[in-house]
């Protein structure tokens, strides 16, 4: 397998911040090479690079024997990179067709567009991945690991040789994931050279050939898949060994007084009705497979999704949460889903992120703010939480993706928020500071908060809850406590439990 990709003593900083120093990087045809590292390491300024949307300040990149120097997007595209972003450029209320010409249409004779000629390449690009989709339906309609394969289409339609996939599984389910790999494994077959980053360590033992791990922007070592494990690539990443993902669970607390209890919440006349309760200090899990209705109950709960009948108390006393203000008011807070959508305004500082739901409490006579007192305070919420940027003033968009999500802990905790909803709190978050998190979380309940925890990971729920509330189809099939709560137990109520 000879090289194709080749990047030497690449380094690049921006104001105040070394992003790169001195990276290395080898890719071999026809090969899948994992990019690891925690959130911040460099991985997608080192992409960037690669794929010219940022220039190196130092280094050189070889493609094929040649030194290439990337000054946009379209000379990487010229040179055979393409890169898969999370987020997709797709046109959605065009067909696929049409997403994968956009720009560069194919046209007859008389300067008409020869949509016929642009069906049939783009039909055989797909047989080429071994998929099947209706190149006739607009982007919108079709599902998200559809839309990701009209994307690795379109570089395939520019001659892309290599391939970078940046986090591709992130939205997929297991059995999209898994047809993701198969076309991922035929592209290989075909000498196309794929670089892939994910935070799945099982992911990247299942497709992966090669692993480079980047630590503080610099190079931390290369692996073969076959010669290494997920101890030694932790140690790699993060320059010391993780003794627990997890941190211990401390002894139930049955009598603990309830902070929120939920009953015969329906969010349709017809559908389930589910009640809950979470006590002071716990953890509560929502577990199921994706489309189970778990967010949606706990949003129906504080009034951000739509429910024909609740009965909702908050330490005891009934309390009507029409909307999430009501919710806020009683002291439960949200972390959504979509952190950087839902949950924060990433162009805003942190100051400005952790106050912006509580200015009042910064009020002086006269209706002045004072900034003085705010960010005094919104200092202390940084430290509580263990926020590691260069300070206060920092923009939120620069932060790691744990880093972020620490942010909108700290703006509840600064609301006195007693009780939390935590939505998928380590999506797309390396394994160090997936690990800060469960610290955070315990240390939380620790001082008497209450959590409840929606996540898509097994291990997660299985590590962190004390109970766990497993759904079905909308519905809530059984409640596990204690040495009830492993992987097997909940996937068979969340496959085959009665309601």
């Amino acid at each position: 397998m000879n090289t194709i990709l080749t990047l030497q003593n690449i380094s690049k900083g921006f104001p105040g911040v070394k992003a790169l120093s001195g990276i290395d990087l080898s890719i071999r045809r026809g090969e899948i090479h994992a990019l690891l590292g925690e959130n911040g390491a460099g991985k997608s300024t080192l992409m960037k690079i690669l794929s010219g949307i940022h220039r190196p300040d130092e280094g050189e990149i070889v493609v094929d024997g040649t030194a290439r120097d990337f000054h946009s997007y379209n000379d990487a595209i010229a040179a055979g990179i393409a890169i898969i972003f999370q987020e997709f450029s797709l046109v959605p209320y065009l067909n696929a067709v049409e997403n994968i010409f956009l720009g560069r249409e194919l046209r007859n004779r008389f300067g008409l567009l020869d949509k016929a000629r642009m069906k049939t390449r783009a039909r055989a690009t797909f047989e080429r991945l071994g998929i099947d989709i209706d190149l006739s339906r607009e982007i919108c309609q079709l599902s998200v690991a559809q839309q990701q394969f009209v994307e690795i289409g379109k570089a395939l339609s520019l001659n892309a040789r290599i391939l970078i996939l940046d986090e591709p599984t992130a939205t997929l389910t297991p059995g999209e994931a898994g047809q993701l790999f198969a076309i991922m494994r035929e592209l290989k077959r075909q000498d196309v050279a794929m670089i892939f980053i994910s935070h799945h360590m099982d992911e990247i033992f299942e497709v992966c050939d090669r692993i480079t791990v980047l630590r503080d922007g610099r190079y931390a070592g290369m692996a073969e898949v076959a010669g290494t494990n997920v101890d030694q690539l932790v140690e790699m990443m993060v320059g010391r060994t993780l003794e627990s993902g997890f941190p211990p669970k401390p002894a139930p607390r049955p009598d603990a007084p309830l902070a929120l209890e939920a009953r015969d919440v329906r969010l349709r006349r017809d559908g389930p009705s589910n009640s809950f309760a979470l006590r002071e200090g716990e953890i509560l899990g929502f577990a199921g497979l994706v489309g189970s209705g778990r967010s949606e109950l706990a949003l129906a709960v504080i009034g951000a999704h739509p429910a024909w009948h609740k009965e909702v108390r908050v330490g005891g006393a009934k309390v009507a949460l029409r909307d999430p203000a009501d919710a806020l008011k009683h002291g439960i807070g949200l972390l959504p889903e979509s952190r950087k959508v839902e949950g924060l305004i990433t162009d805003f500082s942190i100051k400005d992120n952790i106050s912006i739901n509580n200015l009042g409490k910064y009020l002086l006579p006269g209706g002045l703010i004072s900034r003085e007192r705010e960010l005094r305070t919104t200092t202390a919420m940084i430290a509580k939480v263990g926020i590691k940027a260069p300070g206060p003033h920092s923009r939120v968009a620069t932060l790691s993706g744990g880093n972020q999500q620490k942010v909108v802990i700290a703006r509840w905790l600064n609301h006195h928020c007693k009780i939390l909803i935590f939505d998928e709190p380590t999506r797309g978050i390396d394994v160090g500071a997936k690990a800060e998190i469960y610290r955070l979380m315990r240390e939380l309940t620790g001082q008497g908060y209450s959590i409840i925890l929606i996540s898509s990971e097994l291990p997660e729920i299985v590590g962190m809850c004390d109970r766990v509330a497993v759904f079905k189809q909308g519905a809530i099939v059984t409640v596990l406590a204690a040495e009830s709560i492993n992987s097997s137990e909940v996937m068979r109520h969340a496959t085959a439990g009665k309601h």
